[in-house]
């Protein structure tokens, strides 16, 4: 009997003692600061994904206008044009059509002012004309091409869009790609500007060059 009290008595010990060891240990735990490597040690508000306007490769600098513009994918897939991160025409909103697409902007403000498409295979040629000699000075012009810009283009046409600072209208022709973006009264030609001719040797699709895309930042108009 006394040897079974010994052990319960060691046992007790052995216990009281591995639960002091347990809590001591446990409360260093609690007071011991972990530290985080500098790159996971970030928080959320410090992680921020900057977008640019129209998705551009950067974003353009003050007082200037973000825009994107892409002609149609041969007689399928219609343009689209972005400006100051607003989509202005695209065949998702329906508004496009064949032949060439227009947008005018106000140069200062940014506002769109009109847009309409003009069939440049069997419309009435005399519409675009009275157009583009109706755009208010101060201007913004944007353009894209969709299957066919060119069959009823005539020397009004090629003089009026020139005027605009087109450098390639003059050649534009049957099922040509062309983006372009312009301003009334423009002194010198426009830098904004891509041109595609069609030909069956080269063309990315059956009857169609590839389509083009310009982006880019244009000043805007202050006074």
């Amino acid at each position: 009997m006394r040897v079974s009290g010994l052990i319960r008595l060691l046992a007790l010990a052995f216990a009281l003692v591995a639960t002091w060891i347990f809590l001591r240990t446990s409360d260093s735990f609690s007071v011991r600061t972990i530290r985080l490597p500098r790159w996971m040690d970030m928080a959320p508000k410090d992680i921020e994904i900057k977008k640019t306007k129209c998705g551009l490769s950067k974003p353009c600098p003050f007082n200037y206008f973000a825009f994107r513009i892409c002609s149609g994918a041969a007689n399928v897939v219609g343009p689209s044009m972005c400006f100051e991160n607003q989509i202005i025409m695209s065949p998702v909103k329906n508004n496009v059509g064949r032949g060439l697409n227009i947008a005018l902007v106000n140069g200062t403000t940014g506002k769109v002012l009109r847009k309409n498409s003009f069939d440049m295979y069997s419309g009435d040629a005399k519409l675009l004309v009275n157009f583009l000699k109706e755009i208010p000075r101060d201007t913004l012009v944007l353009v894209a091409s969709y299957d066919d810009p060119g069959t009823k283009m005539n020397d009004d046409i090629r003089k009026l869009f020139s005027n605009l600072g087109s450098s390639y209208v003059k050649q534009l022709g049957f099922r040509d790609s062309w983006v372009f973006l312009g301003a009334r009264d423009l002194k010198n030609k426009s830098p904004f500007e891509q041109f595609l001719k069609s030909n069956p040797e080269t063309n990315k699709y059956d009857g169609w060059p590839e389509l083009l895309e310009l982006e880019g930042c244009v000043p805007r108009k202050v006074f």
